[in-house]
């Protein structure tokens, strides 16, 4: 197929944290948002007069002194922002959110606090640290709920006189909504037995949403949607098998591109900095806060298994089933990050379930935060690739 016309430009976006476009946004006036987890309602980071970046560290080499602060076992995720933290490379940021939905990413942020690493010469600066609930119930909607207007809301009003009112959050919402339209219509290419796009162009494509502005991408999105809409698919698959993959963050894209190498065509993305369902449209309707809606909404649509309910872990793996179903796909690649303690325990569950009841094909890997450890994992994926043909 055709290269895509802005792949390059995105992927050159995603090779440094303070890409041009932060630049830009910063130049336009606008309040830097930083934020480390899914469990944190994008639309509330995103009013007017803001914008939202989650924090990654591309390029990342030796962790040694934010391995110093934390110890070697936590997660290389929370090391390498600590890292890139202390280097200085996340000094765009106007103030960090942190809710607690892991230990080691809330122990990352508070080092970032007492080391002092953002907000040199800028005296609004703030850190705010929320907490998640574990369960999807009314209560915790209420939690939910005054966690964002504590810890978010209310801050970016008082600190940079932001419109945190419910017409303010409405049209944030509106605006997430395009982007999160434009992802997923693209992402539905997928589900064609000749997709017209691949894993890797679709994680490029998602990644960008969540490291860059959205307003100022938004454009080159509806223009991308066009193009794949037209574009003519390979007559022969290049890749040997389809794969959903599900498991913990994955800002790197070498981690896809190898998958793909390797054979297997990512036809569905279940992880963190994914779109399923981290691209999901959010639904509101009048009669009720907006504010409550997408906390509600974010409790109920969330796969994250921080959630620990009955009803939800069952959730998740029906959730993966339906996508195994939906994207017409031969197995599924369980991954995590080494010590990561939420899909630590999830993944090994699961995977088992889903192999022996639902008679889905699962293969785990432990991965790296960056792909220093490639070869091993296309040898176990070039494995699970021939055990489906």
């Amino acid at each position: 197929m055709r290269d895509l016309k802005y792949l390059g430009y995105f992927e050159n976006l995603l090779r440094e944290a303070n890409n041009e476009l932060i630049v830009q946004a910063k130049k336009d006036g606008k309040v830097c948002v930083a934020f480390v987890c899914e469990n944190t309602p994008e639309p509330l980071m995103n009013l007017d007069g803001t914008f939202s970046i989650r924090l990654s560290a591309p390029n990342t080499g030796s962790m040694d002194i934010a391995t110093y602060y934390m110890t070697s076992f936590l997660c290389e995720t929370s090391r390498a922002l600590l890292e890139r933290a202390i280097e200085g490379g996340f000094n765009f940021a106007d103030c960090v959110i942190a809710p607690d939905g892991c230990t080691m990413i809330n122990r990352c942020v508070e080092n970032m606090e007492l080391l002092k690493t953002m907000g040199q010469g800028n005296d609004r600066f703030f850190h705010q640290y929320m907490e998640i609930p574990l369960k999807a119930d009314e209560n915790g909607v209420e939690l939910l709920k005054l966690q964002c207007k504590n810890h978010i809301l209310t801050p970016l009003n008082r600190a940079y006189g932001i419109d945190t009112s419910d017409s303010a959050i409405r049209k944030a919402v509106a605006e997430h909504n395009e982007i999160c339209s434009l992802i997923r219509t693209i992402g539905d290419f997928r589900k064609e037995e000749r997709p017209r796009i691949t894993g890797y162009e679709f994680h490029v494509l998602t990644l960008a949403t969540y490291l860059a502005p959205k307003y100022l991408i938004v454009d080159k999105l509806r223009e991308t949607l066009e193009e794949v809409k037209a574009r003519i698919p390979d007559e022969k698959c290049a890749h040997r098998a389809r794969v959903v993959v599900v498991g913990s963050e994955i800002d790197d894209l070498d981690f896809t591109r190898t998958v793909e190498q390797s054979g297997a065509l990512i036809v569905a993305d279940r992880f963190c900095f994914g779109a399923l369902p981290g691209r999901q449209e959010i639904p509101l309707r009048e009669g009720e806060p907006a504010l409550r809606q997408i906390c509600r909404f974010y409790q109920q649509s969330s796969q994250c298994p921080r959630y620990m309910a009955r009803d939800k872990v069952l959730d998740r793996r029906e959730f993966v089933y339906r996508l195994v179903k939906e994207y017409h796909a031969d197995g599924v690649l369980y991954e995590a990050l080494k010590f990561c303690e939420f899909w630590g325990y999830e993944r090994p569950l699961a995977s088992h379930i889903l192999t022996e009841e639902m008679g889905v094909p699962t293969v785990c890997v432990d991965r790296q935060y960056t792909g220093s450890a490639s070869g091993q994992l296309r040898t176990r994926v070039q494995a699970f690739v021939e055990s489906l043909e």
